[in-house]
């Protein structure tokens, strides 16, 4: 793994962290606080006799020196100190972002008009099962992914970069995009005209449509000016499964896999380019907008 990937993983640095900071927190808890201890002990006891001569002596003692010297001798080394208070912390973000929720910011306008760039969403990790971090092995079965939903997984070109689009195919699916407009299973979805959508960031106007994807009603976009057909499409794995015309393509879902499409149609680079999305790359279904810096109004969930 090169020093970018495991830079660009968060949850290995992250699990990491929690590794080191437990293991220092274990060895103070039960070896190096009972050292300290053990010196103070020893340390007192002598400053005990010297101060039991001293007062037989007549002379007087302090007793603050006694409680500074075992506040001392017990204090935890500056390294201990920090590295025990972040363990629970880094514990809790790491178990928090692994199994159940973790946030991510959306890049680009593929997602348009449902996502937006700047917008920070969360992503729900265990409604598509309970799978191990770091390894991303799927060890609890709970759902599958469903037509519709909105999804992020490990990009199958690059598996250190996560992805986010919708779920238009679910294996066995005949997936067939002709003329701008999906058939699944032979049956056409249906269409209903929105008003044109303003695209700030490419200053530019798009038809706007809702889209019946087998009961999920969502928005998407077409540029007019865009071919039907895809330009280029990779050589990926059941690439055989797939045939590419002028007027669009295609596909059926290979068993254990996703037809993956962003909502943006023809700004998009998804499952029409570099092929199917494996249940293995699955990271979680997004479901809610925390934040955007720009818009405060995005706040909310989404379809």
């Amino acid at each position: 793994m090169s020093l970018q990937s495991i830079l660009g993983n968060f949850a290995l640095i992250l699990f990491v962290l929690t590794i080191v900071t437990g293991i220092i927190w274990f060895l103070d808890m039960f070896v190096f606080s009972k050292q300290r201890q053990q010196v103070a002990d020893k340390a007192l006891a002598e400053l005990d006799a010297r101060n039991a001569r001293l007062t037989a002596d007549g002379i007087r003692v302090d007793e603050n020196d006694r409680h500074e010297l075992r506040a001392k001798l017990l204090r935890q080394p500056v390294w201990i100190e920090y590295s025990g208070s972040f363990f629970p912390v880094i514990a809790l973000v790491f178990f928090l972002r692994s199994f159940l929720f973790e946030p991510f910011k959306i890049p680009s306008s593929s997602m348009l008009p449902t996502l937006f760039v700047g917008d920070l969403i969360l992503v729900n990790k265990f409604t598509f099962g309970v799978r191990l971090p770091i390894i991303n092995k799927k060890v609890i079965e709970i759902n599958d992914p469903k037509r519709g939903d909105v999804m992020v997984f490990k990009y199958p070109v690059d598996p250190t970069v996560d992805y986010i689009k919708r779920v238009v195919g679910v294996p066995g699916d005949k997936i067939v995009y002709k003329n701008k407009r999906l058939s699944i299973n032979g049956n056409e979805l249906s269409y209903e005209n929105r008003p044109d959508f303003l695209d700030e960031e490419r200053l530019s106007y798009y038809k706007q449509y809702n889209e019946n994807l087998t009961g999920v009603g969502h928005n998407i976009l077409n540029d007019e000016q865009a071919p039907t057909f895809v330009n280029g499409p990779h050589d990926f794995p059941g690439h055989e499964l797939c045939t590419y015309g002028n007027d669009g393509f295609a596909c059926t879902v290979p068993e254990g896999q996703y037809f993956m499409m962003g909502d943006n149609r023809d700004n998009s680079q998804d499952s029409r380019y570099w092929g199917f999305v494996p249940d293995k790359n699955i990271v979680g279904k997004a479901f809610f907008i925390w934040m955007n810096l720009g818009n405060i109004k995005r706040i909310g969930s989404f379809h």
